[in-house]
């Protein structure tokens, strides 16, 4: 199904067995699977859902199809039908195979190639269907051509038997069946119901009038359904987000600009809220481009010209000042659209954008349709650029204070925390930082250190909740700058992740409600202004035991409760036949109860510790839920915690 489809136009209606162009066979797909869908962990397995689906979305676009289903089934199944045209069953010429067998078995087939197959499409190479197939244990296809249906199944990417006609039908459309390979992707093949949802929600908001249906049917106790259909498309998009988030905006209307030169679309949807932080998403061919990419530069560099030359002209702003680009982007949250011929993508994974013609169409675009509503909304802009201002004058506040922290390192003996105990060892490689809570702790953990690599700095008290605050706060702050310093990167647009003393940042707290706490209140820091931290795979979580089970010399420490029972049952054999054995069983409320060879051999020594490695898979998400969690609304953080709350197994009240 990896044939592509252009924007909603029927010019294309011819569309045969030969508009299916070979480029070369399909090898080695199984070997490297990482080279075609980025990963084999949880992120390339959802890519395969997502590669049948931009197929069917395609056929969307093209006014060929009206609704696209989206199925889960038992043992992780993943069915997708469209009632598009149907992919050609005709004879391909240069392969003597029908085309659907050419697509779901040729690397590099599709109509996206020439011909008069597809010109604006999601997929750039042409390997979705083909190594979708490749990645599966078994891949069933059934095609309706408004006659007769048909069926072919494949197993490893090979097929079974040839197509055959299984039935007659007045319908059109496509249906793809597959169960990915366990043996491809051994972290498991469960599909994350949350994660699939925000994607197809994302392309019902792209793609205004597209009808799909999401269903998870794997647990018959509890079915999922979500219909998503978006008239407003974008417009939609930016609204969910400040509703999702319960964001106050600063004005009613989500402005709305489009443009069109021959093949190539651009829209952008923006409205501004009151926090301080901006949500900048931008798409080409309905992909989301997380590197941004010329589109995105075209936006920002418009965005930041527009609010100067109206701050000028309407006197807001002196002749001599200026926002910078950061001014212009907080508390906005801003979709940019793009769909194009020939785009030019890095990679299969398309990050990025490159086509250079989009920067100059974006720019256009945003610039004058921008300057025309400010002038036709004069109240609204006004509003716009006090933000603007405020942000700019907390931005100045933030250099001085950044100034003086930097004059007054200069003036003491050590540039470094004073509580840090550095590691010996100079550079990232093998390095690592223990980001302790506590006096108590950190001196165990100072003296069961490895002084070799490890470095601790103890923190104390809560620190400032930065969700809450702007950057000028952050400066000069006696809980978090000690961090800065330690780390050495440097925060906001001045970070640089080359300057990174240590490659390992582990967080090590309490297992209790405080612990979490901190813990919580240093990931929204990294998140908002030390991101690539997390994004680059620096920051850990310690995880220290939570008992301790000993009988005689004999001692284990559980991680849970469930590994704690387990412990008894094996240290303790004969209290099943005897109640009264007494057993040593001590629950750790802190990490200041271990020991330094207790807190080393547990939670420090890399041949037997267990840490969690914070990812970002989702930037968006991610966002939304520091802004519920940390933000000042109380209403939307009580929705999260009590519809969330039967996924909690451990709570410290």
């Amino acid at each position: 199904m990896e044939e592509k489809l252009s924007q909603a136009t029927h010019e294309n209606n011819n569309y045969g067995a030969d508009d299916i162009q070979v480029l070369e066979g399909l090898e080695a797909v199984r070997k490297r699977p990482g080279m075609y869908i980025g990963s084999t962990g949880p992120k390339g397995l959802h890519h395969l859902v997502y590669e049948v689906v931009d197929n069917a979305i395609d056929e969307a676009l093209a006014g060929y199809c009206s609704l696209i289903t989206v199925e889960l089934l038992e043992n992780d199944v993943v069915k997708v039908t469209d009632n598009g045209r149907g992919i050609p069953v005709g004879i391909q010429s240069k392969t003597g195979l029908p085309a659907v067998t050419v697509v779901f078995t040729v690397l590099h087939a599709g109509g996206k190639f020439g011909g008069s197959g597809y010109k604006v499409s999601g997929g750039l190479h042409g390997v979705g269907a083909s190594v979708v197939n490749a990645l599966s244990t078994y891949l069933e296809v059934e095609v309706r051509d408004g006659e007769h249906r048909y069926y072919q199944r494949f197993e490893h990417g090979n097929p079974v038997a040839p197509l055959k006609i299984i039935g007659d039908t007045a319908e059109t459309g496509t249906t793809v069946l597959f169960k990915a390979d366990p043996e491809i992707f051994r972290e498991g093949t469960s599909y994350d119901y949350e994660v699939l949802l925000r994607r197809l929600r994302e392309q019902a908001f792209l793609n205004a009038g597209v009808n799909i249906l999401f269903t998870d049917l794997r647990d018959h106790a509890n079915v999922r359904e979500e219909r998503l259909h978006y008239e407003g498309g974008i417009r939609s998009f930016v609204e969910h987000i400040h509703q999702s988030k319960n964001q106050e905006v600063l004005h009613d209307d989500v402005i709305y600009l489009s443009a069109r030169d021959g093949d190539s679309t651009a829209e952008v949807a923006l409205q501004y809220n009151a926090d301080f932080y901006d949500v900048i998403l931008s798409f080409a061919n309905n992909i989301h481009t997380t590197d941004g990419g010329t589109h995105e530069t075209g936006f920002k560099n418009a965005m930041t010209r527009v609010f100067n030359d109206y701050a000028h002209k309407a006197k807001i702003i002196k002749e001599n000042e200026k926002f910078s680009g950061d001014d212009v982007r907080e508390g906005l949250t801003a979709i940019i659209s793009v769909k194009l011929t020939d785009a030019q993508f890095e990679g299969q994974t398309k990050a990025k954008l490159g086509n250079t013609e989009m920067r100059t169409m974006v720019d256009n675009l945003v610039y004058d349709g921008l300057m025309t509503y400010f002038e036709e909304n004069p109240a609204v802009a006004r509003t716009i650029m006090e933000k603007a201002s405020t942000a700019a004058r907390a931005r100045e506040a933030a250099k001085r204070a950044r100034e003086l922290t930097r004059r007054k390192s200069a003036l003491e003996t050590a540039s470094l925390p004073g509580k840090l105990a550095d590691c010996s060892e100079r550079g990232s490689e093998g390095t690592e930082i223990y980001i302790v809570e506590g006096d108590s702790a950190g001196g165990s953990a100072k003296q069961g250190r490895d002084r070799r690599f490890q470095a601790i700095l103890p923190l104390w008290g809560k620190m400032l909740n930065v969700e809450k605050a702007r950057l000028d706060r952050v400066y000069g702050n006696d809980k978090l700058m000690p961090v800065v310093t330690a780390l050495g990167t440097g925060i906001g647009d001045e970070f640089d992740l080359t300057k990174l003393r240590y490659g390992k940042i582990i967080v090590m707290a309490d297992a209790d409600v405080d612990g979490s706490h901190i813990r919580t209140l240093l990931l929204t820091f990294f998140f908002r202004y030390m991101r690539p931290l997390i994004e680059e795979g620096h920051v850990y979580l310690a995880q220290p035991p939570l008992f301790k089970v000993s009988r005689g010399k004999k001692v284990r420490y559980a991680f849970s409760e469930e590994e704690r029972d387990a412990y008894v049952r094996e240290l303790y054999p004969d209290a099943a036949e005897n109640p009264n054995v007494k057993k040593e069983i001590q629950r750790y409320k802190g990490l200041g109860e271990m020991n330094p060879e207790q807190l080393w051999e547990t939670t420090m020594d890399p041949e037997n510790r267990t840490m969690i490695q914070v990812s970002m898979e989702d930037a968006v998400s991610a966002d939304e839920v520091f802004t519920i969690l940390m933000g000042d609304k109380v209403a939307p953080r009580r929705e999260f915690i009590e519809k969330n709350a039967r996924y909690v197994s451990n709570l410290d009240i």
